[in-house]
C-alpha cells in the first residue's frame, strides 16, 4: 500500500469514527397519561394519589376517598381587576386531560372556615393569568358568598350570591365542552344549579383541573374534599337557537 492509499483510508476511518461519536440518540417519546380517560375506564373513579400539586400546601392528607388541605394565611388566587393586586399562591391539586367532553364532581366540607374570605372549591388552573375557580367564601356569622371567578389574560372577574352562613358543605360539577366550561353547584350532589358558563381561549387543548383551598387574610382552616369522580359530560349540547352560519 502506498502512502496516498494509506492516507485516504485514514481519513475515511476518522470520518466514520467521528460520525459514530456525533450520533445522538433520538429522544424517547413519553406516552401522555390522560387522567380523565383513565378515570372513565375505571367507572369514574379517580386515583387520588396520581393527582399533582401545582402548589403544595404545608399540611395536607390524601386518603383512599378523601383529601384534606389546611390553608395557610395570605394565600389566594386573584389577578388585577378592581383591587389592582395579584395573588397567585393558593395550593392547587389537579389532574390533566386532553379529553374535550367530560364532567368532574367533588364534595367540599368547609365546616372549619371562620375568617373572612376563607374558601375551598374547584379550580382549573392553567397558568397565573388563565384560570377559573368556584367556591364558598366565608364572610361572617350571618352569610357567606357562593361564587366563581374566571381569569382570562391576567384579569379576574367575580360573580357571587349570598347564602346562609350555616351551610357547611357544597358539591360542585365542572364540565368541559371543548374550550367552553360550566360550573354548577348542589346541596345534595344530585340536583345541580348552573353558576357560570365561560370561554377560555387558553383551555383549547390540554387542561389541568381539580381542587384548591386558601385563606387570603390572617387565617387558616382545614377543607375536606370527597366523592370525587369523572363522568360523561353532563352539560349537554344546546338544543335551542342554532349557531350563526360562518
Amino acid at each position: 500500500m502506498n502512502y496516498r492509499s494509506f492516507a485516504i483510508l485514514a481519513v475515511v476511518a476518522i470520518t466514520t469514527l467521528t460520525s459514530c461519536n456525533d450520533k445522538k440518540e433520538e429522544p424517547q417519546a413519553v406516552d401522555f397519561v390522560d387522567d380523565v380517560k383513565v378515570a372513565l375506564a375505571e367507572n369514574g373513579r379517580i386515583q387520588l394519589n396520581q393527582l399533582q400539586w401545582t402548589r403544595q400546601p404545608a399540611k395536607f392528607e390524601i386518603k383512599e376517598d378523601t383529601i384534606t388541605i389546611t390553608s395557610a394565611p395570605h394565600t389566594d388566587l386573584w389577578q388585577r381587576t378592581y383591587y389592582h393586586f395579584q395573588n397567585d399562591n393558593a395550593p392547587v391539586l389537579q389532574m390533566k386531560t386532553r379529553e374535550k367532553f367530560f364532567s368532574f364532581v367533588v364534595k367540599t366540607d368547609f365546616t372549619q372556615s371562620h375568617h373572612r374570605f376563607d374558601q375551598c372549591g374547584i379550580v382549573m388552573y392553567l397558568d397565573s393569568e388563565n384560570w377559573l375557580k368556584g367556591s364558598v367564601e366565608y364572610e361572617n356569622e350571618e352569610f357567606q358568598h357562593l361564587g366563581s371567578v374566571v381569569t382570562n389574560n391576567g384579569y379576574s372577574d367575580w360573580a357571587t350570591t349570598a347564602i346562609p352562613a350555616d351551610i357547611k358543605t357544597m358539591w360542585y360539577r365542572f364540565s368541559r365542552r371543548e374550550d367552553d366550561f360550566c360550573i354548577e353547584c348542589s346541596n345534595n350532589g344530585i340536583d345541580f344549579s348552573q353558576m357560570r358558563i365561560c370561554h377560555m381561549p387558553a383551555g383549547a387543548d390540554e387542561i389541568r383541573f381539580g381542587i384548591y383551598a386558601c385563606s387570603p387574610e390572617e387565617s387558616s382552616f382545614t377543607a375536606v374534599f370527597s366523592n370525587m369522580k369523572i363522568t360523561e359530560c353532563m352539560w349537554k349540547a344546546h338544543d335551542g337557537q342554532q349557531p350563526d352560519a360562518e
